[in-house]
């Protein structure tokens, strides 16, 4: 009996995206499926960057495939091709960024510019054109964490900034405009205005996705952002810590009011393991992030140690992913960067471009 293009679906029906938890049928993924004799080839198109899963997903569906009697050779091309995905109504999307991804928190201290970076730089290793954007204008702390300090962006029209760069990410501060000892001694409405002259003068460079490092807390500023900013989602970032979980909870309530969707919940400083002797201790609480999700009916994207590494590589400029790759830290944040890509990827497509303008024109 000759192979057809139906059996090759059914048995990829079968094999199920780790990163996903869908089949590559349901997740639509398998592209072009090609069948000469007994030799089969196909693409595997998945919606989020994957360096790291490429390997294990084309020898995932080649097994699927050679289980089915007669089938010889199987070639399997697996790429990423991240979309623009949707945003609130009304709102532009940026030019030159697909994907606009916020990471707020609803207080200060938690760990938000750190998990911020970190997922900017897991994004970039899977292989995503990545940039970020340091909104916190009272404390901005990316410039220090990403090595760039004392950097200031380049201009060719004396109106629009070149982003630094850093590790292959794209950034943008105002810690690059301003002496780091000067005060930003300024009321709401200039704090929207320079951000919102640094969101839209600077040439973002084809960005599958641009990682917005929120102010702290729920005031004029963030809402203004969460207003404004064409966001594809947000990411909130808190502590197991009571007091950490109430301010979280507002912020989050504040997303939902102006229909940003929150894709997740990150837990810092989760657990601390004594270097010296191997103790766990739970030193902020434990369990609060996750009841948090499940009070919310949103995804906990994963929990970071309380582990001074972290803060070492970070205030060196080095932060964790880039700095210390191997560790069990960068691999969480990695699973996390990978979970927030998938997460956007089933979020609806951006349609805008579609649309045709009309023009009404007198007979």
């Amino acid at each position: 009996m000759s192979l057809v293009a139906q059996d090759i679906t059914y048995a990829l029906s079968e094999a199920v995206d780790p990163n996903t938890g869908k089949s590559y049928v349901a997740g639509k993924a398998v592209k072009n499926i090609r069948i000469e004799g007994s030799d089969v080839a196909f693409d595997i198109e998945l919606g989020y960057p994957a360096n790291s899963q490429i390997d294990l997903i084309r020898r995932q569906v080649i097994a699927a495939v050679k289980a089915l009697p007669g089938v010889g050779n199987v070639s399997v091309n697996v790429y990423s091709k991240i979309l623009a995905h949707a945003v609130q109504l009304g709102v532009k999307l940026l030019p030159g960024v697909k994907n606009v991804i916020a990471v707020a928190s609803g207080k200060g201290g938690v760990g938000k510019s750190t998990t911020a970076v970190n997922l900017a730089l897991a994004l970039a290793q899977e292989g995503a054109t990545v940039g970020i954007l340091d909104a916190d204008i009272y404390g901005p702390s990316q410039p220090q964490m990403l090595g760039l300090a004392g950097k200031q962006p380049e201009s060719s029209d004396g109106e629009s900034m070149e982003p630094l760069v850093a590790y292959g990410v794209q950034a943008m501060s105002i810690g690059f405009l301003v002496d780091v000892e000067t005060p930003m001694i300024w009321r709401g409405p200039m704090v929207v205005q320079a951000l919102d002259q640094m969101l839209n003068q600077t040439r973002w460079h084809d960005l599958d996705y641009l990682i917005v490092d929120m102010p702290p807390g729920t005031g004029d500023t963030q809402l203004s952002l969460a207003q404004k900013v064409p966001l594809t989602g947000v990411v909130i970032v808190t502590t197991p810590q009571d007091i950490a979980l109430i301010d979280a909870r507002k912020g989050l309530k504040m997303f939902e009011k102006v229909n940003v969707p929150i894709l997740g919940l990150v837990e810092n400083m989760s657990i601390h393991i004594c270097s010296s002797c191997g103790h766990a201790e739970h030193v902020f609480g434990e369990g609060g992030g996750e009841k948090m999700c499940a009070d919310y009916a949103v995804e906990f994207l994963g929990a970071l140690p309380l582990e001074m590494s972290i803060r070492q590589l970070a205030d060196g400029g080095q932060p964790t992913v880039v700095g210390a790759p191997d560790s069990q830290a960068a691999t969480i944040y990695r699973t996390i960067a990978r979970r927030i890509a998938v997460k956007v990827a089933e979020k609806a497509k951006d349609m805008s471009s579609k649309f045709p303008n009309i023009v009404v024109q007198n007979a």
